[in-house]
């Protein structure tokens, strides 16, 4: 009888191992992050055109999910070289000392309207914040898709330093919007 309980037991582990959060593998191609910002009261929407995100999700048990985001943050592509070389300096982005801003999930529960909600970490020129954000999830031509939006204040995190502070030019609130396609 011990055998089988503990043949009973290896096989309940090995299970609940199986249906725990499965890593998911990003599809870069359909895959974007960009940050939306009023320059002059004009809306910008403005690409990173690198990061990597890896994602453990369980549809069934969504606290058992988890997410880590990583941006490169020289390439951030307002659409002009002299632009992008600027944000890239230390009144903004800093890239330089901080080359990589960075999301690291904390919890993710279900929300309303099928949506989930997720709260983490979120790491930018140096300063962590705790962000909390509503989550989309759906099923797009066999891949897990993960859409969101992100709404911060540039200057807690000191993006946009010396004259780059007034919010005249260039306002304070920045959505980050996201979609992540990924597949196991």
């Amino acid at each position: 009888m011990k055998p089988f309980k503990a043949l009973l037991v290896a096989t309940l582990v090995g299970a609940s191992a199986i249906a725990a959060a499965v890593p998911l593998k990003t599809d870069a191609a359909r895959s974007s992050v960009s940050a939306v910002f009023k320059q002059m009261n004009v809306p910008v929407e403005a690409p990173f055109r690198s990061f990597s995100a890896s994602i453990d999700y369980d549809a069934a048990k969504p606290a058992a999910s988890k997410a880590n985001v990583e941006i490169n943050t020289a390439s951030f592509d307002i659409g002009d070289p002299m632009y992008n070389k600027e944000v890239a300096k230390k009144e903004w982005f800093n890239s330089a000392q901080f080359p990589k801003a960075s999301f690291v999930s904390t919890s993710i529960v279900p929300g309303s309207a099928g949506k989930l909600n997720v709260s983490g970490k979120l790491t930018l020129k140096g300063k962590t914040a705790d962000v909390t954000f509503p989550l989309a999830v759906k099923a797009e031509g066999g891949k897990q898709v993960f859409e969101g939006q992100l709404p911060i204040k540039r200057l807690a995190f000191n993006i946009g330093e010396g004259e780059w502070k007034d919010t005249s030019m260039v306002a304070d609130e920045v959505v980050i919007k996201f979609r992540v396609t990924a597949a196991p």
